[in-house]
């Protein structure tokens, strides 16, 4: 593969953060995934709102939301965003056992805002971890990606769950 396709890679290979001075400003949206999967008992113990830490989903959630506005101090070669949107859903399901962890992340400007989205679904689910691991240190975090981008240059992306 050419550097020409990895746009954090300069000519000589060298990294560095990419020049969006001359793109437009445009709608951009990013939704991403992941998912926990917990003990029977421990998604019994969060559901029913007996967890010793108090409330896991919120705490989780906020996380999330957070993760996603500080995404350019942690990624190097991120941008900073004014990010006009960031949603953090997170759905029980019994089936896993476990937690379905969305977010939603959408800016007006000039780069995409994916890692945003993906920032927020994985600081929820290590949130979450961390907020269980006293009574389920087994959780294991999965299946975190991309499943739609819209906006900019490159135009929509869409995958499934």
């Amino acid at each position: 593969m050419s550097n020409d396709k990895l746009s954090h890679l300069n000519k000589r290979g060298a990294a560095h953060m990419v020049d969006v001075g001359a793109k437009e400003i445009t709608s951009r949206t990013a939704i991403a995934f992941g998912q926990i999967t917990t003990l029977k008992e421990t998604l019994e113990l969060v559901e029913s709102g007996k967890a010793k830490k108090g409330d896991v989903l919120a705490t989780a959630r906020i996380a999330g939301i957070l993760a996603a506005k500080k995404t350019s101090d942690l990624i190097p070669l991120c941008h900073p965003l004014a990010l006009t949107k960031v949603s953090v859903d997170i759905e029980s399901d019994p089936d896993l056992p476990g937690y379905k962890v969305t977010a939603t992340a959408c800016v007006s400007g000039k780069t995409g805002v994916e890692m945003e989205a993906l920032a927020a679904v994985s600081i929820t689910c290590l949130t979450l971890y961390d907020m269980l691991k006293a009574v389920d240190r087994g959780m294991v975090i999965s299946q975190i990606k991309l499943l739609e981008k819209h906006g900019g240059k490159s135009g929509s992306f869409s995958t499934k769950p």
